[in-house]
């Protein structure tokens, strides 16, 4: 496949092409991520999440500086960033902000950022994001940022495709802090308090912790540390990479990297193969039989279950 090759080679024209190929869910798109797959597994997944106004874009801009110029000439990585913008319910339309506030990032060969819409996407991820990181993946792209919006059940997603999850807060955020939700801290692998310089630091520390000794104990041994950064100024960016750094090593150590990968692959696989069932299932109902459920839903003369009891059996009697 062209288009495959010359991103393998390192064309930045044909890296382009393909994330929007892949994004908009094309016949293209699908065979260049098949075609592409086999040079994939070896990039480092990093989640951002957490609640608006946590300062995820400053974080995760001053994250890309760092990979790229470790201070004390460190090994430089390549960067691609996957921003998750919120859209418009009605439009499909993205604000794609974080292009504008990542764009001294722009000039920089060594790093790529793609903006996406979530389209309403159940938990804020593009349901392309994926994709793009597998494409970003087989362009050899070492470092893969993803920030997402946040929301609802956005952790969860971001869990499920990230190595490694960030989620990040700051002090003062409402009455308590915001990570106190059910299930949020059970995916955090790093908490980031960022805007550490507000007041309210120490009592963000104190719940954080709190929850953490609270928290069931986990079975692959890594207890979740606590940074706390200035994004703003670059503050506290040491410690949170070799946060992360320290995160990798335990994954590989522990054979935790696959597992993760086992249940990634798994959870995409099983999401491909359910709409492709529907879809090959909705081939074989005749449109009026369709139809005639549907209505004895809206009408309440059957519920949802019923409905697909009813379809499943091969409509109305």
């Amino acid at each position: 496949m062209e288009l495959a090759e010359s991103l393998l080679a390192g064309n930045r024209l044909a890296l382009a092409r393909a994330l929007s190929q892949v994004e908009n869910d094309t016949s293209e798109g699908r065979q260049l991520l098949s075609a592409l797959f086999p040079y994939t597994g070896r990039a480092h997944l990093i989640g951002v999440t957490g609640a608006p106004g946590t300062g995820k874009s400053s974080l995760v801009n001053q994250l890309a500086r760092f990979f790229r110029q470790p201070p004390g000439g460190g090994k430089s990585s390549s960067v691609a960033i996957i921003a998750v913008d919120p859209s418009s319910p009605f439009t499909g339309g993205a604000l794609l902000g974080d292009r504008i506030r990542m764009r001294d990032l722009a000039g920089d060969p060594g790093v790529f950022i793609r903006s996406m819409a979530s389209r309403g996407a159940l938990g804020g991820l593009a349901a392309a994001a994926s994709g793009v990181a597998l494409v970003f993946d087989a362009a050899g792209f070492e470092i893969i940022l993803i920030e997402t919006v946040g929301a609802g059940q956005a952790e969860v997603d971001i869990a499920r495709l990230a190595h490694t999850t960030l989620v990040v807060e700051t002090p003062g955020l409402g009455d308590d802090i915001q990570a106190i939700k059910a299930g949020l801290l059970e995916i955090a692998d790093i908490l980031v308090i960022n805007k550490a310089d507000q007041p309210g630091l120490e009592k963000a520390e104190r719940a954080l912790k709190s929850m953490l000794e609270l928290a069931p104990s986990r079975t692959n041994g890594w207890a979740p540390p606590i940074c706390c950064t200035i994004a703003t100024q670059g503050i506290g960016l040491a410690d949170l990479v070799d946060a992360i750094h320290r995160h990798r090593l335990h994954l590989d150590q522990t054979g935790e990297w696959q597992q993760r990968e086992r249940d990634r692959l798994r959870a995409e696989m099983e999401l491909i193969l359910h709409a492709a069932l529907i879809d090959r299932w909705r081939e074989t109902i005749p449109e009026a039989d369709y139809q005639a459920v549907l209505a004895a839903l809206l009408e309440r003369r059957l519920s949802p279950r019923q409905a697909v009891e009813k379809l499943l059996n091969g409509g109305l009697p």
